[in-house]
């Protein structure tokens, strides 16, 4: 039987020629979208699927929907949710920041402290996990991947629960960017060395913390500086 991938619903059509319009400048940010009437007949929906399409874009903070009101584009990058930041990262109709930084920046400020609890909480499952860095397939996905599962397993493990929805909102970005920041063999290289690093400190909980910030400071300074060297 043939693996068929779904054709769009109507609705799915009609949201994503809507965010194409406001990335690409169509829609600008707090400018006011059409009368529901033209803008179904421009988009080629009808009235109820473009309402599904816009309440959907509301509620992720591309659009501010008042009764009574014209349909506004909001300012996505202060009003908008963590569903904003996956699509503005995928879009090829925006100049987009250096989000590889942004992700480095936020992973800085968190993962030395659930890095230090998953250590107090489950030494043997991280110890396990880390074994199989010896093998990993040298290029961007496989490193992409690991990178992925073993702070989503030090998040799992972390005594804090916050830490984990965090981390599992930012799945398909840190991925993407993920593929992107391993794409340099430096890259790759400093991470490995970490993987075996972090083994070390599988018994000492503020080691792996002081470890964690460590290389993640270096990191986000690794790719600070390929990027200048770019320019």
């Amino acid at each position: 039987m043939n693996d068929w991938n779904p054709l769009p619903k109507p609705a799915e059509i009609a949201e994503t020629r809507l965010l194409e319009a406001i990335l690409d400048g169509t829609f600008p940010i707090d400018s006011n979208l059409p009368g529901e009437r033209d803008l179904a007949v421009q988009i080629g929906v009808t009235r109820p699927t473009l309402r599904e399409a816009l309440q959907r874009l509301a509620r992720d903070g591309w659009l501010d929907i008042q009764q009574g009101k014209s349909t506004r584009v909001q300012d996505y990058w202060r009003e908008g949710s963590l569903a904003v930041l996956n699509t503005l990262a995928q879009s090829s109709n925006h100049s987009s920041p250096d989000f590889v930084a942004y992700l480095l920046q936020i992973r800085l400020l968190l993962a030395p402290a659930y890095a230090r609890q998953a250590v107090e909480n489950a030494p043997a499952e991280i110890d396990k996990f880390l074994l199989d860095a010896a093998t990993l397939d040298d290029n961007p996905a496989a490193f992409a991947l690991f990178d992925w599962q073993l702070h989503h397993l030090l998040t799992q493990q972390a005594s804090n629960p916050v830490f984990r929805l965090l981390l599992n909102s930012f799945e398909q970005i840190y991925i993407l960017m993920g593929e992107n920041y391993f794409s340099c063999e430096t890259c790759r290289h400093h991470s490995r060395s970490f993987y075996t690093a972090l083994l070390d400190c599988i018994a000492d909980p503020s080691a792996a913390e002081i470890l964690t910030h460590q290389i993640m400071q270096e990191s986000l300074d690794l790719w600070n500086n390929l990027q200048g060297d770019e320019k």
